[in-house]
């Protein structure tokens, strides 16, 4: 059973932090590059962040600098560490294999929103 479970979004103001936290089920998880992805009202989802199994990361050119991908492959779990946070982030947060597959499952997603 797949299974994405992502977590720890909110409301913070400009150049406040947060972390997200994915669980995947090891299907999804496992010797896969995995990413976060996300969603802002009226765009098309895109990909922000991807780390290898490995460790090897990579980021969007409007992440760079300020957000931080890591995984801890004992407990199926990928983070991204969010810092310096502007309002052009709020969005609707997932995590996914990388690539996803036009028909991949996805998760419920964590919504985050940067607003003073």
């Amino acid at each position: 059973q797949v299974q994405l479970v992502e977590s720890g979004g909110g409301l913070v103001q400009p150049g406040g932090s947060l972390r997200l936290s994915c669980a995947a089920s090891g299907s999804v998880y496992r010797f896969n590059t995995m990413g976060w992805y996300r969603q802002a009202p009226g765009k098309q989802r895109e990909l922000v962040a991807r780390i290898t199994s490995g460790g090897s990361t990579n980021y969007a050119d409007s992440v760079k600098g300020r957000f931080a991908i890591s995984r801890d492959n004992a407990k199926n779990t990928v983070f991204l560490q969010m810092n310096s946070l502007k309002p052009e982030d709020t969005a609707v947060y997932y995590c996914n294999r990388v690539p996803a597959g036009s028909n991949a499952y996805w998760g419920q997603g964590t919504q985050v929103t940067v607003s003073s």
